[in-house]
């Protein structure tokens, strides 16, 4: 029997396959929870290879769902995993060690995040003084919204939120060390994770690429404005002087902006992993 498609998200399908899930990476890009209808080629593949990488240095700190990254239909090679089932837990888990994007806007309003108090005078692109923990809802329809720990802690208990918390700062930590080596800066990133069927809490989705991280280059970083990037801010950088209002339906992305897309997430690829593309 050929695996069932059990959901299409924004840039990943989901599959059923027996007792395992495949995950597909598509090339689709999505900016402000609008997908772009002009696709990035092989971006699925870099996330995808980008995420197994990540998977195999962090395994000392947290399973991951990998169940295969080979055994997969054919058409899907280098952009599908098999994965374990999961129970989802419905928290984006965010990691920040400097300000940007929503954590900075939350910061001008009220000088902290997700209710972390941070001190007066960041301005963006300024590094916290330790990463924090800031989460947010993860929204099956419009927009996810900033939650306090507290209210974390009200929704899943107060051991799996500590764990969550614990296991997130611990990924992102890891992960900025090894990134610093080739002069990458991970400024913020976004995990999920799950349960599996004995109750074990396991990272999932995807960890540390382009799409869920800001990756910037350490020898430019300058706090005070907006700081030159690896990742997805590329494009979202460009949709707002394309004149686009943030609503369906996006914007063709020029092909000029779509090889420069490509391009990013191909350097940074090979400057975190050491490997070719």
């Amino acid at each position: 029997m050929s695996p069932q498609l059990l959901h299409s998200g924004k840039v990943r399908d989901v599959y059923a396959d027996g007792d395992d899930i495949i995950l597909v990476a598509s090339d689709r890009v999505s900016v402000y929870d609008v997908v772009l209808p002009t696709p990035v080629p092989d971006k699925g593949k870099i996330l995808t290879q980008l995420s197994l990488w990540w998977f195999d240095q962090l395994k000392d700190l947290v399973p991951h769902h990998i169940v295969s990254a080979t055994d997969v239909p054919e058409e899907w090679a280098g952009r599908a995993v098999r994965c374990k089932k999961l129970t989802m837990i419905p928290v984006e888990c965010i990691a920040r060690g400097y300000l940007a994007g929503l954590g900075l806007e939350e910061y001008r309003r009220d000088q902290a995040i997700s209710g972390v108090q941070l001190p007066a005078g960041l301005v963006e692109g300024s590094k916290l003084p330790e990463p924090v923990f800031t989460p947010t809802t993860k929204a099956s329809e419009g927009h996810d919204e900033f939650m306090t720990y507290d209210e974390v802690v009200a929704q899943q208990g107060a051991d799996l939120s500590d764990r969550l918390r614990e296991l997130t700062l611990a990924v992102y930590t890891r992960g900025a060390e090894i990134a610093a080596r080739s002069g990458v800066i991970i400024a913020d990133t976004k995990l999920e994770f799950g349960l599996d069927a004995a109750g074990e809490l396991v990272l999932g989705d995807e960890v540390l690429t382009s799409d869920s991280s800001r990756f910037w280059p350490a020898d430019t970083w300058t706090p005070g404005g907006p700081q030159k990037s690896w990742d997805k801010q590329f494009v979202r950088d460009w949709s707002l002087t394309s004149g686009w209002d943030k609503t369906y339906p996006g914007p063709e992305i020029p092909e000029e902006i779509v090889e420069k897309t490509r391009a990013l997430y191909v350097d940074v690829y090979e400057r975190i992993t050491g490997n070719r593309w």
